[in-house]
């Protein structure tokens, strides 16, 4: 399965129609339909839309961090200062829903993300220093990663990205779309789209049915199917550095 879904935009419809219009035009047996129409994986999603609610300090509970390792300002932005590694998860579980959220990276090399899909099992008697064996993470790298991790030559980033990935954590499955890392596990990012340190990135997924479709800064880039289990937490990661999380909007879907 290709990981883009046709959606179309007000504009890219408008271009279509010229297009297909001056066509038909000039062979008058030609119809719209026989004109071919190209993708458009740009997303309209914003978290305005009817059904989203916001999810504030009172949405989350902590697992296994410090009481002051997340802390939430009058504007509703989450702080992590990134130690202990560890996560913050929803007090609700969710099954098929889609959030809106975005990220902003304070120190260089920054890692975190966010787990969608979370079991409870997986959560439970974590220590502090620890990760949930299980959900799907959606990756929240700063661009510097990877530039530290090859600093020396002595290896090669090619089993990550820092733009995007979605894969399978613990005893969690997915299959991931294509392309798909060395080990088979992640679904890499089609294109190079995050933003760098300091900069807020705009993250829309959309988790239905198994199924999981990452947009990054307007475009779609990574995700997978067949995802069990296909119910869980979200899960607020932190992962040693400090980041902020702000207009986190969640909208729960049939």
């Amino acid at each position: 399965m290709s990981p883009k879904s046709p959606r179309w935009t007000r504009r890219g419809m408008l271009g279509a129609s010229v297009t297909s219009l001056a066509a038909c035009a000039a062979s008058p047996d030609r119809s719209l339909a026989d004109e071919p129409q190209a993708p458009v994986t740009r997303a309209i999603i914003t978290g305005d839309e009817p059904g989203f609610v916001t999810l504030t300090k009172d949405d989350f509970t902590n697992v296994n961090c410090d009481p002051d390792t997340w802390s939430w300002d009058a504007d509703n932005v989450a702080h992590c200062k990134g130690t202990p590694v560890g996560v913050f998860r929803s007090v609700k579980q969710y099954t098929n829903f889609e959030v809106v959220f975005q990220w902003m990276h304070l120190k260089h090399a920054g890692n975190s993300g966010m787990f969608a899909w979370c079991p409870p099992s997986a959560l439970e008697g974590l220590k502090p220093g620890q990760l949930p064996p299980g959900g799907i993470e959606i990756q929240v790298l700063d661009l510097g990663y990877k530039e530290n991790y090859e600093k020396d030559g002595k290896r090669k980033a090619d089993w990550f990205t820092c733009h995007g990935d979605v894969f399978a954590v613990g005893k969690s499955q997915m299959k991931p779309f294509p392309p798909i890392s060395p080990n088979g596990r992640r679904s890499f990012p089609t294109q190079q789209r995050s933003r760098g340190i300091n900069q807020w990135n705009h993250y829309y997924f959309r988790c239905i049915n198994g199924e999981v479709r990452l947009w990054v800064n307007g475009e779609e880039v990574s995700g997978g199917n067949q995802c069990e289990p296909r119910t869980g937490h979200l899960c607020l990661e932190s992962e040693g550095a400090p980041l902020k999380f702000r207009n986190i909007r969640l909208r729960e879907l049939p």
